[in-house]
């Protein structure tokens, strides 16, 4: 069963929970209790393909669903067609100190599609289970990664529509042109003239407008989320942690049991969540390092206890990690306070009125525990991706960047030489300006997105992913924008026209 972090809701059921994205009272949904695997039962999952893996992870948490369902959704997520690796989340060994996760294997070539493949199975099965006769709206605020995968996930769901916001300014070209150039019939996209934060925040203001709540269930629509503040997007990232462990045992590159650190690049604080729900579940998990951009107000976080958002916003070569409110943490408070609702409700509610929190002692020492912290610039980042692709002829984007300097720090200032995990979440030829100007040192501002993409294949002999390679002859579909104070008149107005058909 699942509560929200706030205490303001029942337990509800995990298809409630997936349909609704966010509770009533603001919070976000967690499960009741954590599931335990013992090391014999992460031992059988040594020989199972990643579809196997997940299945067991996913039984754990959507108790309400059947073990035939969760393989249906399972198979239809990850299939050869949509990911170009076979398992589907390889890990390459770049050292025996040193692994590389790679997610970005999927149809919009960032780790985004490991969740939103799958969360639209599993929420066309929740409409079902709970009896649901209205059209969802799923709306979704996005740095980046997030809007593209969700529309792939779901354009053309039956019973489903789909707007994302994405800040104007704020994502990279081909991150841009993946999104207005989306196909489908039940799909919107709208630029904000605004940050990530501008649209997210927009995004909570509408699920928390109960007049508005009470005009869309009228005609005949429910909101829900594809943010990672929707349990259902959250817990299929679970899954990958324990692949890419079983795989490095597979590999006879650890022994069962040897516990890895990972370092995670995170911005709304989802993708790290889900290595911790893998600790809690029993997964040997040493350290989990938070990575960092400019836009550093977790690194000061789990450093000092104190939650600032009010600060400078840098536009980083990391866009999806350019972020000053990070949702998902209100989940890891209320896990590692041992569900203290009114602790996580006081500090969300100081985090709302005067833009900062600090936590108590208690909580900072059980933090340390498990988390460490380090932040990179966009000069470390850029000479990083260099550095890598010179030493092993390996392209890496500014996000994997960022997460591979701050192992780096992490393992010279702390002398923990324990074989690290490096979470890489986008391919390169998603930015790939940044990535072919950081290995040839060329100013690249003029040349074209297409241009830059054949020039990075060609002198790294990596293929451009298919999916970015037919962007070029695709027609913008969505050109509409709109102020941050007008997104609930934008989901209106795109309602209406869904609606007209």
């Amino acid at each position: 069963m699942y509560l929200s972090t706030r205490g303001g809701s029942k337990p509800i059921s995990a298809a409630t929970a997936i349909k609704a994205g966010i509770a009533g009272d603001g919070g976000l949904f967690v499960p009741d209790q954590i599931p335990k695997l013992s090391a014999a039962e992460i031992e059988t999952l040594i020989p199972l393909d990643y579809q196997g893996r997940a299945v067991t992870i996913l039984e754990r948490f959507l108790a309400d669903y059947s073990r035939r369902e969760i393989e249906d959704a399972v198979r239809a997520a990850y299939t050869n067609d949509k990911f170009d690796d076979p398992g589907v989340a390889p890990v390459v060994s770049i050292s025996d100190e040193i692994h590389v996760l790679e997610l970005w294997h999927g149809p919009t070539s960032a780790f985004k599609d490991m969740a939103l493949q799958l969360l639209p199975q599993l929420l066309s099965q929740a409409l079902v289970k709970t009896g649901e006769t209205r059209d969802i709206v799923i709306l979704v605020a996005t740095s980046g990664d997030t809007g593209k995968a969700a529309l792939e996930g779901f354009k053309d769901v039956p019973k489903i529509k789909i707007i994302v916001f994405f800040p104007d300014q704020g994502v990279s070209e081909i991150q841009r042109l993946q999104m207005i150039t989306q196909e489908g019939q039940n799909v919107a996209v709208v630029g904000v003239k605004g940050n990530f934060d501008d649209a997210q925040t927009g995004v909570k203001k509408i699920f928390n407008d109960g007049e508005m709540i009470a005009e869309l269930d009228k005609q005949g629509y429910k909101l829900s989320s594809a943010n990672s503040i929707n349990w259902g997007r959250l817990v299929p990232q679970i899954i990958y942690y324990f692949s890419a462990y079983l795989d490095l045992v597979k590999l006879g590159r650890i022994d069962l049991g040897q516990p890895l650190n990972y370092v995670v690049p995170t911005g709304n604080f989802g993708n790290i969540l889900a290595g911790y729900y893998a600790k809690l579940m029993g997964l040997p998990v040493g350290k989990l390092i938070c990575a960092s951009n400019s836009n550093n107000v977790l690194t000061e976080f789990l450093t000092t206890g104190k939650y600032d958002r009010v600060r400078p916003f840098h536009q980083t070569l990391s866009p999806s990690m350019d972020i000053l409110i990070s949702s998902n943490l209100e989940r890891l408070l209320y896990h590692i306070t041992d569900g203290d609702k009114l602790a996580v409700k006081q500090w969300m509610e100081q985090l709302q009125t005067s833009g900062s929190y600090r936590v108590d002692p208690e909580t900072m020492r059980k933090l340390k525990e498990t988390f460490a912290a380090k932040w990179v610039d966009d000069r470390q980042t850029k000479n990083k991706i260099g550095e890598i692709y010179s030493k092993y002829k390996y392209l890496i984007d500014p996000h994997t960047a960022v997460a591979w300097q701050a192992a780096d720090q992490y393992r010279q200032e702390s002398g923990d030489t324990m074989p690290i995990v490096i979470v890489s979440t986008a391919s390169p030829f998603k930015f790939n300006e940044s990535v072919l100007s950081a290995i040839s040192g060329e100013n690249l501002d003029s040349k074209s997105e297409f241009l830059m993409l054949d020039k990075l294949s060609r002198r790294s002999g990596w293929p451009v992913p298919k999916n970015l390679a037919q962007l070029e002859a695709k027609p913008v579909l969505h050109r509409m924008k709109c102020e941050k104070e007008e997104m609930t008149v934008a989901v209106k107005q795109i309602l209406n026209y869904f609606a007209k058909g």
